[in-house]
């Protein structure tokens, strides 16, 4: 039976085998077409040839929205740990730790965005999903806190396909009421708070703090929502609309005020911080004694 047997690849005499290096190569989801990582990387994570938003990195996020050198991280040692003794959590959180090189989701600090100074926070979807557990609560609060204290704008970046983490059941749904009230807050102090929701912001997240920003942006094509389209469309036992949740979908029906493509989200933030609240500062700053007091933050 030698005829089914595989033939041999033909290889002329002196020739050498060449095997591309792992890594080079990556296959776009939306169109199916092979570009490189390097490519990918340049375009800011999005397909060159059919613009797909992929995952945007949260060390590149980062880099790509606040000045260069500016970022000075804090609270980056609080972890989460496993209260309801939730098997095979403490492994997940090992794990996530190793591959990210962070104790938890949610990276906070303070940066500057065009010399403006900012609390800024932003969900890593390489730790479980971006996923919210009590330390990102915590650490999305404290933000809150640490933008009413020091008088300084707020911008939070989500991208939370996992939303509250069940794995700590009760505790992590508190996050929602917990972020909220802390939100709540600042708007009782007249502190601005923008939010820019990513692919994927689902659950908990979406229900929570990233709903409810001054002025919430979202980029093009972002999957936003609490409960996914095939559960919805299974509990109610209908097709839903096209694009429902997507973010072109929930602009039209005023759920949110902008979509913003990667590259231009810093400079749509820098005059969208300074009327939101430097210029209300220099203006408050100019009807005040000249005591030699001003608002903390950069006055223009």
């Amino acid at each position: 039976m030698a005829w089914f047997r595989k033939k041999k690849k033909f290889t002329p005499i002196g020739a050498q085998k060449t095997d591309l290096p792992e890594g080079v190569w990556a296959k776009c989801p939306s169109c199916a077409e092979y570009v490189t990582n390097d490519d990918i990387r340049r375009n800011l994570h999005r397909c060159p040839k059919c613009d797909h938003y992929s995952v945007f990195p949260i060390e590149e996020r980062i880099q790509h929205t606040l000045d260069d050198g500016s970022f000075e991280e804090f609270d980056s040692n609080l972890a989460s740990k496993n209260p309801l003794d939730f098997d095979g959590y403490d492994k997940k959180l090992q794990s996530a730790k190793q591959k990210t090189g962070r104790h938890e989701a949610c990276v906070a600090g303070r940066g500057t965005i065009h010399g403006y100074p900012v609390i800024f926070a932003a969900l890593d979807f390489s730790f479980m999903g971006g996923s919210m557990g009590s330390v990102v609560g915590e650490k999305i609060t404290r933000c809150a806190e640490r933008a009413v204290n020091d008088e300084l704008p707020l911008v939070v970046i989500s991208t939370g396909g996992g939303g509250a983490r069940m794995h700590e059941g009760t505790l992590s749904l508190m996050q929602m009421a917990k972020t909220s009230a802390a939100i709540g807050r600042m708007k009782q102090h007249g502190v601005p708070f923008i939010s820019v929701i990513a692919h994927p912001t689902m659950g908990g997240v979406a229900a929570s703090f990233a709903a409810l920003g001054d002025v919430i942006i979202a980029e093009p094509g972002a999957l936003i929502g609490f409960a996914g389209p095939r559960v919805i469309e299974q509990t109610i036992g209908q097709q839903l609309p096209k694009g429902f949740q997507r973010a072109e979908f929930l602009l039209d029906h005023g759920m949110i005020d902008m979509i913003i493509e990667r590259p231009q989200v810093r400079e749509t933030l820098k005059p969208l911080i300074h009327h939101m609240w430097y210029a209300r500062i220099a203006a408050r700053n100019e009807q005040r004694d000249q005591t030699g007091l001003s608002i903390a933050g950069r006055t223009a």
